[in-house]
């Protein structure tokens, strides 16, 4: 088994650090609150701790824009690419759209430009990354995810397979589905005009 690189490695060992557990949206975030199960669990994959704690069934499935990782390195820039294609995080609190609250528009999947979300799906929860309660029909596919010595439920863009991020259920949240789908904003562009619309589940 290859060893991680050394700025995998720092990345993680940033992750970890900057990894907090859920509160109400209109109070500051504790940096010293303890790391634990509950703070894991809604942190998205780090990549290559999958090698020692499981793995992600969507690098296993086939989607209908078939690019090659060489391919998308030539359209997607270095933190795209790592997020997207090899399913990083971007540290919480940190990505352009986690405090976005248009009141209308798309937001696209920053690989292929397909619509995942409306904007009315938003909604604040405070956990550091953009937050949805529901997806555009058929935008997005779940997959289990079993790094971390745990079970969750990765999104990824059901067009190309990029890395959105995960999905968590009965968290309690007043929304019409109680689901917050946990996106990387570097996942995501934001488009105020598109007329896309649509409202099942994802």
């Amino acid at each position: 088994m290859r060893l991680p690189s050394f700025p995998n490695l720092i990345r993680t060992l940033y992750a970890f650090s900057n990894a907090t557990l859920r509160h109400p949206a209109t109070t500051p975030r504790s940096l010293g609150l303890p790391l634990n199960r509950a703070t894991i669990r809604s942190m998205p994959t780090i990549p290559f701790l999958g090698s020692f704690f499981g793995s992600s069934a969507s690098e296993k499935m086939s989607f209908p824009d078939e690019r090659t990782p060489q391919d998308w390195q030539a359209v997607l820039n270095k933190e795209q690419f790592r997020i997207l294609r090899e399913k990083g995080t971007e540290a919480p609190f940190s990505g352009e759209y986690d405090k976005h609250a248009p009141k209308d528009g798309v937001y696209t999947c920053a690989g292929c430009n397909k619509p995942i979300y409306k904007a009315e799906h938003k909604f604040k929860s405070g956990c550091g990354w953009p937050a949805y309660f529901d997806a555009l029909p058929g935008a997005v596919t779940r997959h289990t995810d079993s790094t971390f010595g745990m079970e969750r439920t990765e999104i990824v863009c059901s067009n190309c397979g990029g890395h959105l991020g995960h999905v968590f259920k009965g968290e309690g949240y007043p929304t019409p589905t109680d689901e917050r789908h946990c996106v990387n904003s570097i996942s995501l562009k934001f488009n105020p005009g598109d007329p896309q619309t649509g409202n099942g589940r994802g």
